[in-house]
């Protein structure tokens, strides 16, 4: 019932990977049909993770709710944003669209790692966590690909109609597989933010922002890099998004594993800097096909390994309010994310090449990679030592 239970909440991160991965591999068409640019069609990423943003907040208001309750919600948005993209008439209206579908990103984030938690045995929470956010990493494995597929030979629509499907078919897995979890303690709407008065929640938010944004500049705009940049033809993009989506697969795997056996601050430091220094290698060989695609998945595969360390790391270090914690991991990553594909679009604005947002996401990434170990060096080290 518990390996059910994780795999029904992972078919929700499966919908929220779809709805917020697809249009990098679908945003040239998305351009061509709506009569915009590259870097204006990189506003309904910037709208997705805006909406994420504000999405999340919901949770500071349903504390009283019980969390399936929450999460069926939760999924009835992610089946509506969806179906409005689809039948968007233009510009503004995919905007729109867009922001809403990401409202309950975050907040589903949010609650499905708590109830994972809870779900998970002893010693076993990052990898519980990690199971949860597995469903997006299968969402670029699987869905992303196919999603550019329906894009090039069919319409960019169906991509959108697909996650609604898949939004409505959660919705009664939730209701048949998910328990009846009990209520949070009720600590009131300003109990729920006393947490925030540590450096340490600021320090993992702060790292979350800037680390996904740094990886963001670059990978907002990866469909045009890899076929202008680095010779690859518009029909290899599907099977290139796969393999970024098998990077997403096993640093999700390997990230949650990681931070069982170590600390999961130094896990994601360490991560991280490795995928500073592959932006900067991106940057300098991306016109070197094979080479540019190896080091999309080295960056893909850190981008995913330090989600559950991090998400877990919130849990911790949010005590009383652990709904907006859980919650507030997804917000950084998306206002990183919505930080990265306009500083990348910034370049690209200025006729660089979409090379350069690999480069501008290098210092992003190395002071989100300073952040953790500070992190791991205050909070992390002093109880290693005293067990």
């Amino acid at each position: 019932m518990i390996l059910k239970s994780l795999i029904t909440l992972s078919l929700g991160t499966f919908a929220l990977g779809m709805a917020e991965f697809s249009m990098m591999g679908i945003l040239p068409d998305v351009a061509t049909a709506l009569n915009i640019s590259i870097a204006q069609a990189g506003h309904f990423i910037a709208a997705y993770a805006i909406g994420v943003c504000c999405g999340a907040w919901l949770l500071v208001l349903s504390y009283r709710l019980p969390p399936k309750t929450v999460l069926l919600a939760l999924a009835g948005i992610i089946a509506l944003g969806n179906m409005l993209a689809a039948i968007s008439t233009g510009y503004t209206t995919l905007l729109i669209a867009r922001f809403i579908s990401g409202l309950p990103h975050g907040a589903y984030f949010g609650i499905g790692s708590i109830v994972a938690t809870k779900l998970a045995t002893p010693g076993r929470s990052a990898q519980a966590v990690a199971m949860m956010i597995a469903g997006m990493t299968v969402a670029n494995l699987c869905g992303v690909p196919i999603a550019t597929c329906l894009s090039l030979h069919l319409s960019w629509r169906l991509v959108f109609c697909l996650v609604s499907i898949v939004a409505i078919v959660l919705i009664f897995s939730l209701k048949r597989y998910i328990p009846d979890i009990e209520r949070l303690p009720n600590n009131g709407i300003l109990g729920q933010f006393r947490f925030l008065k540590s450096a340490a929640p600021w320090l993992i938010l702060a790292a979350t922002t800037l680390g996904n944004g740094g990886i963001f500049c670059w990978f907002s705009y990866i469909s045009p890099l890899l076929t202008q940049v680095s010779g690859f033809s518009h029909n290899q993009l599907s099977a290139l998004m796969v393999l970024a989506g098998a990077g997403m697969v096993m640093g999700n795997w390997y990230g949650g594993r990681l931070a069982d056996i170590y600390t999961p601050g130094q896990v994601a430091a360490t991560l991280q800097g490795v995928a500073a220094i592959a932006l900067l290698l991106i940057f300098l060989f991306a016109d070197t096909g094979w080479l540019s695609a190896t080091l999309m998945c080295l960056s893909i595969f850190c981008l995913f390994a330090v989600s559950a360390p991090q998400q877990l790391l919130l849990l911790r270090h949010s005590p009383g309010g652990a709904l907006l914690g859980a919650a507030s991991v997804q917000m950084a990553f998306n206002l990183g994310n919505a930080l990265g594909s306009y500083n990348g679009g910034l370049a690209i604005s200025h006729h660089l090449g979409y090379q350069y947002p690999a480069l501008i996401g290098v210092p992003m990434a190395l002071l989100g990679c300073g952040c953790l170990w500070y992190f791991h060096r205050r909070y992390e080290q002093p109880s290693k030592e005293m067990s």
